[in-house]
């Protein structure tokens, strides 16, 4: 029998038990289709996560290190003085801007409604050292900066949680707010951007002179590089700088954290890939129970069909012969199963493409590519060929004499 014989014999035994040959191969489809979607859900949730955060590639945190150890001395604090000395151009040449920011709480009062916020006192530079826009109003200017005015620019969790969650946001444009007890001017609301949006924004200066006192240490420092290519010499910079500052003669005993952003992006995005194969690996526990059900069924045909064999192989079939038909049966079987879930993952993932933004417009919507089909499609045949194999074999080993006394 040559190969196209033993294909049209394959699907001839398909098609005269349909309902069976369906019901088998369910589990190849479920498998094949969830590996897909989900996939390209995880793709989709990455090609998301580095778009929004690759425009920050350039970006370098400077924090406190705290250390509680026995007989350590006690940590500095980052300071106004740090924060000039970072910004002499002949010691840092690779970068671009320094942006201090003062963190604390407080309670914030409109009307009758209270809310607990993160304070951020920060300078003019923030949006653009952040990457942060203004949703409406606008951003505190140089001028209110050095007045150090009472104006502030809300996170929009913090414009939800005082005006209430479906509230138009231009509503709490130019309304007076208590910061505790001192009362400030709403000038702006931040677009969202995951980290800061419960929070609320003021000039660096007035949080020390209105709320905070003005000893109130330096929380964390934003430092941008000249470009992306220049983060790691504009590291090796701000840390010099800071070991003299701070007169850290061992790295191991630093006071400081210095973490750029590339690190953090590198680290998210290999723990959504982490994620990603976890998650289409259980999904592809289903297409090994369908393999096992391959199996089953194919034991069964071969046990229906023994006399048929015996017959075979009586008028001179070959045990190759034999051997190639169930297998073929086998594979064509999950292929059939594995092409239909191909399938239908692929119209779920540009479904969701669809569906996702209208629904859920902050979920990134799925990114299907040709790598997960192709290779699940190809796991499938492997399955068929796997689980066919025993019966397959089992069918031509058998003695044609004893195969044609089967009843």
């Amino acid at each position: 029998m040559s190969l196209g014989e033993a294909v049209a014999s394959a699907l001839r035994s398909l098609r005269s038990n349909r309902l069976r040959s369906t019901l088998t191969t369910v589990g190849i489809v479920i498998g094949t289709a969830a590996v897909i979607a989900l996939v390209a859900l995880g793709n989709g949730m990455k090609a998301g996560f580095d778009e929004q955060f690759s425009r920050l590639a350039n970006q370098i945190t400077i924090s406190k290190l705290s250390r509680d150890e026995p007989g350590e001395a006690k940590p500095k604090e980052l300071t106004d003085s740090d924060v000039e000395a970072l910004r002499d151009p002949h010691r840092t040449p690779h970068v671009a801007s320094v942006t201090p920011m003062i963190i604390g709480s407080a309670t914030l009062t409109v009307d009758q409604q209270h809310s607990s916020a993160a304070v951020i006192g920060t300078t003019v530079d923030y949006p653009r050292a952040t990457n942060r826009a203004v949703a409406v109003g606008t951003w505190f200017d140089r001028a209110q900066q050095q007045g150090n005015a009472k104006l502030a620019v809300l996170g929009q969790n913090t414009v939800a949680a005082l005006w209430g969650p479906d509230t138009d946001l231009g509503r709490a444009l130019g309304a007076n707010i208590r910061v505790g007890r001192i009362p400030f001017k709403v000038i702006g609301v931040a677009a969202r951007d995951g980290q800061q949006d419960d929070a609320i924004l003021m000039p660096l200066g007035t949080a020390r002179a209105f709320l905070f006192g003005a000893e109130k240490p330096i929380g964390q420092v934003i430092v941008t590089a000249t470009e992306a290519a220049t983060v790691p010499a504009a590291t090796e910079e701000l840390t010099a700088v800071l070991d003299d500052r701070h007169r850290t003669k061992d790295p191991t005993k630093r006071d400081f954290r210095i973490q750029t952003m590339q690190q953090m992006l590198r680290q998210y995005g290999q723990s959504l890939t982490s994620l990603t194969i976890f998650v289409a690996a259980l999904a592809a526990i289903s297409l090994i129970v369908g393999g096992i059900g391959v199996a089953n069924i194919m034991l069964v045909v071969v046990t229906e069909r023994t006399r048929e064999i015996g017959i075979r192989k009586a008028v001179g079939a070959p045990r190759g012969s034999i051997l190639r038909q169930f297998l073929i049966e086998a594979i064509t079987l999950t292929g059939l199963g594995g092409l239909a879930g191909v399938t239908l993952g692929l119209a779920f993932s540009y479904a969701g493409r669809f569906v996702l933004p209208m629904v859920a417009p902050d979920f990134p919507p799925p990114l299907p590519t040709a790598v997960p089909p192709l290779t699940a499609f190809g796991v499938s045949l492997i399955i068929g060929l796997t689980a066919g194999l025993y019966p397959a074999n089992r069918a031509a080993r058998l003695h044609p004499i004893q195969a044609l006394r089967f009843e």
